[in-house]
């Protein structure tokens, strides 16, 4: 059961809000205090004033899954990025389809056992399981750091754009491309993800009842989207063979920036430039660099870190694609992800 946070129509919302099957609903309406708990948007006034000694460098994960540490052991070479992206999406989507509440029950049940028949080595790793299982829980099941509807919304919303083409890069399972298209009716997305996994089964079956918010033209009033609403290609293929012209209103990715060092960040930012309309929209997001989520990819190291990844500040983010002949236009943070909305300078 995945449960997340999110908001129906109905012209006359309820103060309410209630579990389902595949998440939780969520009618009640919040006053701006309240609101500021999900997104914070904040302004750097002038980014040309900006300088890497004001904000640092990002937070360098070196901790790695034993997955990607075995496998070049064995081989004697660095794991090759593609093969890491195969490892990390198949792990990333064992997680997210876990019964956590059986499988909780499971590792406390072994804590026990190990402990009674003094099994250290068991009972430690029992312990680690058990760690992971309740971290997890709590960032994806409790906050709803991974989607994050509520704060993305506010992350991506106040584009000049109608029915926009929307190109998503390193789409993963598409939520986020899914949720601009229900902000922007009408849209036409492409997803684009190297590994066909991503395609044939995060994206495939991703619950089809799962609701996204947004605005109905028919009304004026708010509607509820599902996945079978959105004009969705989703294309297996390295971001660096796509042969698209300037033809997307918004290019879009999401954690695809901090997986790259410095030498390389100017090239990524390059893919989102090429694919653009004039005047056409880029909207990045990152994972935060805050101390709750270095704990986390230090605790969740065999399910996360399989390839090169780093921690931001939104400041060192923006500051990335201004010195990269960007312009930003909304920059702000959310849970766990850093958001930006740029154009082309």
């Amino acid at each position: 059961m995945i449960e997340v946070e999110t908001s129906l129509n109905n012209e006359s919302v309820q103060e309410e809000t209630y579990l389902t099957a595949s998440h939780r609903v969520d009618k009640r309406q919040f006053s701006e205090k309240e609101y500021n708990k999900f997104v914070k948007l904040k302004g750097v006034r002038d980014w040309s004033t900006l300088t890497w000694k004001d904000v640092g460098k990002p937070y360098e994960v070196t901790s790695f899954a034993k997955e990607k540490k075995d496998w070049e052991r064995v081989n004697g070479k660095s794991l090759p990025v593609h093969t890491s992206w195969e490892m990390f999406n198949r792990s990333f989507h064992e997680w997210f389809v876990k019964d956590v509440p059986a499988e909780t029950k499971e590792s406390r049940n072994r804590i026990v056992r190990n402990a009674l028949k003094l099994n250290i080595k068991e009972s430690a790793e029992a312990l680690g399981d058990h760690l992971r299982l309740h971290l997890w829980n709590y960032v994806h099941r409790i906050q709803d750091g991974v989607w994050d509807p509520r704060g993305k919304r506010a992350l991506f919303s106040g584009l000049d754009v109608v029915k926009p083409k929307i190109l998503f890069l390193g789409a993963a399972e598409g939520y986020e491309a899914m949720q601009l298209s229900a902000l922007y009716p009408g849209s036409e997305i492409v997803m684009v993800d190297y590994d066909s996994f991503c395609r044939d089964i995060r994206y495939r079956e991703f619950p089809e009842t799962y609701p996204f918010l947004g605005p109905n033209p028919s009304t004026g009033g708010l509607k509820t989207y599902y996945k079978g609403d959105f004009k969705t290609t989703y294309i297996v293929s390295d971001i660096r063979d796509l042969s698209f012209g300037r033809e997307f209103d918004i290019v879009l990715s999401v954690g695809l920036l901090e997986h790259f060092p410095d030498d390389y960040k100017s090239e990524v930012i390059e893919w989102h430039r090429k694919f653009l309309k004039p005047n056409g929209y880029m909207v990045l997001t990152t994972p935060r660099a805050q101390l709750k989520s270095k704990v986390y990819y230090e605790v969740m190291a065999d399910v996360m870190n399989h390839t090169y990844r780093e921690l931001m500040t939104v400041e060192q983010m923006g500051l990335y694609l201004y010195e990269n002949g960007v312009d930003i236009l909304q920059h702000g943070y959310i849970k766990v992800h850093n958001g930006i909305i740029a154009k082309v300078r």
